[in-house]
């Protein structure tokens, strides 16, 4: 993680449905953060075209479905999305291991032969969602779940690590814990940013870029105190510089 500057290590989320305004967000910040972030809504809204549209930018792209459901089913959806060459992918570790091991399987299998063809494709980091950012103690105890949250991402986190994912994708709470329990190379991907001053949303578990990324953060995605800002350009840079 320490090879990573600090505008590398911001991924940008584009909350948005408009593949105009992805690729032109994703454009003007090409030079000031290390990739963007494109979900289930805009993914479901555009596509595998929408999707092109962005990549012209020039921008890694971190393509977040929290793919879930039978290993053969999730595997082959991973290889299904090969092509768009993104740079990171996730899954939901909740599926379990069998599914986590065939993701991981299916996105190295499909780096190394795509069709038979003279195609090089480079794995995607493959991540696994523990608990999403959403949800507090409370939550968990209303699915089911044992409280409390950090005992449930470890414990997820180690098994993701064991069936062959490259890291996962956790709250900034977390960060300390997962370091301990999964190691230096194992990557987090840290959601729940919010520099200082910024409203929190729909985000339950929160920290400030600087903290986050002081206590072990690989990555940290960051949406609207970005995109909504004034000048996204400036609010990227500041964010950098908070980080150096």
């Amino acid at each position: 993680m320490n090879d990573l500057t600090p505008s590398q290590r911001i991924l940008c989320a584009l909350d948005t449905t408009d593949p105009q305004v992805a690729f032109d967000l994703a454009e003007k910040l090409r030079d000031h953060v290390g990739g963007v972030k494109l979900g289930l809504e805009y993914f479901g809204a555009c596509g595998p075209a929408g999707f092109d549209h962005v990549a012209q930018s020039g921008m890694p792209i971190f393509l977040d479905l929290k793919l879930h459901d039978i290993p053969n089913t999730v595997a082959k959806a991973i290889s299904a999305l090969m092509p768009l060459r993104p740079h990171i992918m996730t899954i939901h570790t909740s599926g379990g291991a069998a599914m986590m091991t065939a993701a991981a399987q299916a996105a190295t299998e499909a780096a190394k032969n795509v069709d038979g063809n003279n195609i090089n494709y480079v794995r995607p980091i493959i991540v696994g969602v523990t608990i999403l950012t959403s949800m507090d103690d409370s939550d968990l105890r209303d699915v089911g779940l044992s409280p409390p949250v950090e005992s449930q991402v470890v414990r997820m986190a180690r098994l993701a690590k064991k069936s062959g994912l490259d890291g996962v994708v956790c709250s900034p709470f977390e960060i300390t814990a997962l370091r301990e329990a999964c190691g230096p190379d194992f990557k987090l991907i840290v959601p729940g940013i919010r520099p200082t001053g910024s409203s929190k949303g729909d985000q339950k578990r929160t920290m400030t870029p600087r903290d986050a990324v002081a206590r072990g953060a690989d990555y940290i995605v960051i949406g609207r105190p970005i995109t909504e800002a004034d000048d996204p350009i400036k609010a990227a840079q500041d964010i950098a510089r908070e980080l150096e």
